[in-house]
Formats: C-alpha cells, sequence, structure tokens
C-alpha cells in the first residue's frame, strides 16, 4: 500500500537483548572494581565502587574491604556467565517448537531432522546397493504355521461375506479432499493438489479402484514407489550407510 512503510524485525528477541545488556554492565562493573583493587583510586573508578555498594553497610575505608570487593567481583561473575541467556535460549526453543507443533508438524519435523552430514561425495556402486538391500528383501523365508492358523481359517468360514460394494467418483472425490496438497509422490509424479482440481480424473480412479477390488487385485502403478537413500554419516561408499525413505503414490493410502 502506498505510504505505509515497513520495518524488518530483528532477529534478535528483545528478552536476549536485554540479558546481554545487563550482562555487558556486569562485566564493565567486574573490571572497575579489579581496578580498584589493584590500587587504582582515580575519582571514576572511587565513583563506581561507591554506587557498586550503594544500600550497603560497606565503607571503602574499612580493613576488610578487600574482602568484600572479592566477593562483590565474584557474585557479578556468576551473574556474567550466561547461564540465564541459555536457560531462556531452551525456554524459547521449546515454546517455538510447540506452537510450531499446532500449525505445521512438517516444518517442526523438518526442523528436528540432523543437518546433511555430506554435500558430495562418492556413492555406492548401484550393483552394491542392489546387492544389499536384495539380501535383505528377496531372500525367501519359511514361516512356520502354526495350529493357530487352523484355527483362525475355520473360525472365518461362517463369517458372512461383505455385500459388493460400488465405488463411484463422489467416494474418490471424499477421500481426496481430505488429503494433504503437496504430500510426496511416488514414481508418477502425481500430487493431491492436481486429483483435486482436475474432476476428470475422479472417475477414472473410482473404475481403476472399482477393477482392482472386483479382480482381488492390486495393478503395480498402485504400488510401485520410488525409495531414496538418505546417508547416515560420512561414509558414503558403504550401501548399509544409507536410510531408505520410501514414496508411494499419493492414491495408495486411498
Amino acid at each position: 500500500m502506498a505510504g505505509r512503510t515497513t520495518t524488518k524485525s530483528s532477529a534478535i528477541p528483545a528478552w536476549r537483548k536485554r540479558i546481554k545488556d545487563r550482562i555487558a554492565k556486569a562485566r564493565a562493573l567486574i573490571g572497575r572494581l579489579t581496578s580498584f583493587r589493584s590500587g587504582n583510586d582515580r575519582p571514576r573508578i572511587v565513583r563506581t565502587v561507591r554506587m557498586a555498594f550503594a544500600g550497603t553497610n560497606i565503607s571503602l575505608s574499612q580493613p576488610d574491604i578487600t574482602q568484600k570487593l572479592t566477593e562483590r567481583i565474584d557474585d557479578l561473575k556468576q551473574a556474567a556467565r550466561g547461564k540465564r541467556i541459555r536457560r531462556f535460549t531452551e525456554r524459547s526453543r521449546r515454546f517455538n517448537q510447540n506452537r510450531l507443533f499446532q500449525s505445521d508438524q512438517k516444518r517442526l519435523y523438518k526442523s528436528l531432522e540432523r543437518p546433511k552430514v555430506c554435500a558430495a561425495g562418492q556413492g555406492p556402486d548401484q550393483a552394491d546397493i542392489i546387492a544389499f538391500w536384495r539380501g535383505l528383501w528377496s531372500e525367501p523365508v519359511n514361516h512356520s504355521e502354526g495350529p493357530w492358523m487352523e484355527v483362525v481359517t475355520s473360525q472365518g468360514a461362517s463369517v458372512t461375506p461383505m455385500d459388493p460394494i460400488t465405488i463411484t467418483p463422489e467416494d474418490v472425490a471424499e477421500a481426496v479432499c481430505r488429503a494433504p496438497n503437496w504430500k510426496s509422490p511416488g514414481l508418477d509424479g502425481l500430487h493431491h493438489y492436481w486429483l483435486k482440481g482436475f474432476i476428470v480424473c475422479q472417475a477414472v480412479l473410482a473404475r481403476q479402484f472399482q477393477e482392482a477390488l472386483d479382480q482381488k487385485s492390486l495393478p503395480s502403478l498402485f504400488t510401485t514407489g520410488i525409495t531414496h537413500l538418505v546417508p547416515k554419516d560420512q561414509d558414503t561408499t558403504d550401501p548399509s550407510k544409507y536410510r531408505p525413505i520410501r514414496c508411494l503414490p499419493t492414491i495408495y493410502p486411498f
């Protein structure tokens, strides 16, 4: 708007500035008290020392003034160590995280992630990656079929089957409207935002869901995702030092 000026807010909170000012004043006073204890009796130094003991029964001419100066300096050093800043910073961080959790959980979780361990480096060989994960997921496993399986099968035989279900475009539209707009997609690269806007796609999805339900099998386009490998540490050549992040197609949860 014309005639309106905006000022950029400072990145340092006001409470932090106030505490820093108090610490700076305490450190300056420590320096003058130490100087007076060392024998500097200039009028400005003496005036500062008198102000430091104002409101007390301590006189600069009393015999134990050196001990009193040492005690006062120690008290000021304790106040100037910055512990209060660290405590307030931690409290402010927790407060901001709680508020961010209420408004934008995605941003909160992203801020809690560890920083990237490497900007660029030699990655593992593709064949080594395939061999490593194939050894984990492609080896046949013999499951022990206990007698309880027969019991469950016999109990399920008496359950009344569900009535046939017809999936309509309206059902798809209702499911899509509750989905987040920009959730990470799979291989199709399709975000929920476009499914909400292109209504013609909802009829196609309803037909595909119905076919999958009638044929009792899901097509691969519903279950094939993309896997991102995130390095755990600086060793980027070892396939076992990667964390897999799997992104399925956005229509998979439907």
